[in-house]
């Protein structure tokens, strides 16, 4: 088969599978076509390097992945802008926790998973989509991806006290927006 007619045939047998796979990673319909797009085009300037010692899917999905770090390190670029009035809301003048916002102080019935109730998950998202670009980033690749911090690191360049500076905030505001548009 032809490189033009092998090509033809993958975005026929994994745009869908890339694409899931991509949305899943950004939460962005839009992005993740762009991000498949790319992935594509990429493997139409590259397919001449590829040896078919692997499976053409582990290969576009190889691209895809680099597609998805190089996004992220660009957002990661932006500085982000934090108020620290911000922290007020959790901890009284003597850097104590306050006591309605110690962790630990919302209560759940043991019974019922939260990540089951599709309300909380769209409060969930949109606590997320709120967060500055780099938290948000952060965020997804510890907690959805099940990244290692190290690993984080390295794809988005920052230092590890930057990302768990960037982690501790990131579910200070998590907390408040979820507590203010859940809980309460």
């Amino acid at each position: 088969m032809e490189n033009k007619d092998a090509l033809s045939s993958w975005v026929n047998d994994y745009t869908t599978d890339l694409y899931a796979r991509a949305a899943s990673k950004v939460s962005d319909k839009e992005l993740a076509a762009d991000l498949v797009q790319e992935t594509f085009l990429a493997a139409a300037e590259k397919i001449d390097t590829f040896r078919g010692e692997s499976n053409p899917k582990t290969w576009l999905f190889s691209i895809l992945n680099h597609k998805i770090i190089d996004h992220y390190r660009q957002k990661v670029k932006h500085p982000v802008q934090f108020e620290d009035n911000t922290l007020a809301q959790f901890f009284g003048e003597d850097h104590e926790w306050k006591e309605s916002k110690k962790p630990g102080t919302w209560q759940v019935d043991n019974e019922t998973n939260l990540l089951d109730d599709d309300n909380f998950n769209s409060v969930l998202k949109q606590c997320l989509d709120a967060l500055p670009e780099t938290w948000n980033i952060c965020v997804k690749l510890k907690y959805l991806s099940e990244k290692k911090g190290d690993d984080i690191c390295q794809e988005l360049d920052i230092s590890p006290s930057n990302y768990w500076q960037i982690i501790h905030r990131a579910k200070l505001q998590l907390r408040e927006c979820i507590d203010k548009n859940w809980f309460n």
